[in-house]
């Protein structure tokens, strides 16, 4: 028998999503249901998931173990939340009130606004700052059952603030139960000081910031905004490169609003995942279906900008892309933290099944930024990361749109969510 410190029992349905991860093509819509579901874990990690007689013949809860009644309730993994730029100052509310009159994303952009507004903030805050404010905004996602984030930098745009930036990230890491998986993405614009001199900023970028922050260890991946008006295909390779040489793994924002073949330079240079490819060709499609780059949908992108075109996630899903979704929580263009709506957008807006979303949420998510291995379903030998949600069956999660459904968390076998409220470890 094996023993478990925390047993999850009977829920409604469990789905594990377990099996070979990416899921691609006709597998992203398996979710390995299982009726009367329990699940049990040992020092945070799962040690069983499937039906009360499996669990009844080989697992024996210790003394003190403790158990979560599961009762009525949906179990599937954490949230993986593969795309946000958490770690930012200030917001644009104002901004968003002159989209809903009529201006443009990139109309802003060209008079100063965007991006280079957030920039403004981010570089007059302190590292304890961007602390507290990352520390709120990861219990807001935790209560809607993120537990795992990718956080980007970007808003600094300088040595020193990107530090500051990614500085914060490992702070507020030590501090909160979400994993953080952060992201270098000095390459997100270019900055008010080198508008003249964009050649000098990717000097910048290529002879001191990547292989700075590379040596620091405080970020896996490199990201680069490859879109015409901010960096070409050209620079995009030539930053590619150098990142490559620095140790990180690559990371593309990819045709977003037009396409200048971001999709395809991803699958070349070997990429860990393409995100956004609202623009992305048929091309595009192909490539990334024949790669092993992940393709991360932002469904909150078009909703919150209020455009009409959004991402053909069938044709890549049916192409045989590996298909996430993630929020793209940034105060410009998604100010959206909530994993379950996205998971609904994915639904209402891009045509996924909600089988589907919900691997697009969890495991092909946890495969976008290489963390597959450890979070994303519940198998024997991964965090015990659960969340537990109070509707009648998998397909209300959609069907229920508009409420957070999470009532627990569980996170590396500890709830700190209970009853829709943050809790101390118990």
């Amino acid at each position: 028998m094996t023993s478990a410190d925390l047993v999850v029992a009977g829920c409604r349905e469990l789905l594990t999503c377990a099996g070979p991860l990416p899921r691609r093509g006709r597998d992203l819509g398996e979710v390995g249901l299982v009726q009367n579901g329990w699940a049990a874990s040992s020092k945070g990690v799962v040690v069983y998931a499937g039906d009360e007689e499996g669990f009844r013949r080989s697992v024996a809860p210790a003394p003190g173990a403790v158990t979560v009644d599961g009762s009525g309730l949906v179990a599937l993994p954490g949230f993986v939340d593969a795309h946000t730029h958490l770690p930012f100052a200030g917001d644009r509310a104002q901004e968003f009130g002159l989209r809903v009159k009529g201006w443009t994303y990139q109309q802003l952009a060209e008079r100063g606004m965007g991006i280079l507004t957030t920039v403004k903030a981010t570089r007059a805050a302190s590292r304890d700052e961007l602390v507290a404010l990352c520390l709120k905004r990861l219990d807001r996602m935790l209560l809607h059952g993120t537990t795992t984030v990718e956080a980007k930098s970007g808003y600094g745009l300088n040595l020193e603030d990107e530090l500051k930036q990614l500085e914060a990230l490992r702070d507020a890491a030590t501090l909160h139960p979400v994993d953080i998986v952060p992201t270098f993405m000095g390459a997100h614009e270019v900055p008010p000081e080198h508008r003249d001199r964009r050649e000098d900023y990717i000097a910048l970028l290529v002879d001191v910031m990547i292989p700075e922050i590379g040596r620091s260890g405080l970020a896996g991946f490199f990201d680069v905004f490859s879109e015409p008006g901010v960096f070409s295909a050209e620079e995009t390779r030539r930053l590619v490169g150098a990142a490559k040489a620095a140790g990180f793994g690559i990371k593309v924002h990819a045709d977003e609003f037009v396409s200048q073949g971001g999709a395809e330079l991803a699958a070349e240079v070997g990429a860990v995942s393409a995100e956004h490819l609202i623009a992305v060709t048929e091309e595009g499609v192909a490539r990334l279906a024949a790669s092993d780059t992940a393709a991360v949908l932002l469904p909150g992108v078009p909703f919150f900008l209020m455009m009409t075109k959004r991402a053909p996630a069938r044709k890549l899903i049916d192409a045989g892309a590996a298909v996430a979704l993630a929020t793209d929580f940034n105060p410009g263009s998604s100010h959206i933290f909530s994993m379950p709506f996205v998971l609904q957008l994915g639904v209402f807006t891009l045509g996924m099944t909600v089988e589907e979303s919900i691997n697009a949420c969890t495991g092909n998510a946890a495969y976008a930024v290489r963390r597959q291995g450890q979070v994303g379903s519940l198998e024997p030998g991964k965090k015990m990361d659960l969340v537990l949600c109070d509707v009648p069956d998998h397909v209300s999660l959609a069907y229920e749109a508009g409420r957070n459904p999470v009532r627990t968390v569980i996170k590396n076998g500890q709830v700190v969510v209970d009853d829709g409220r943050r809790v101390a470890p118990r």
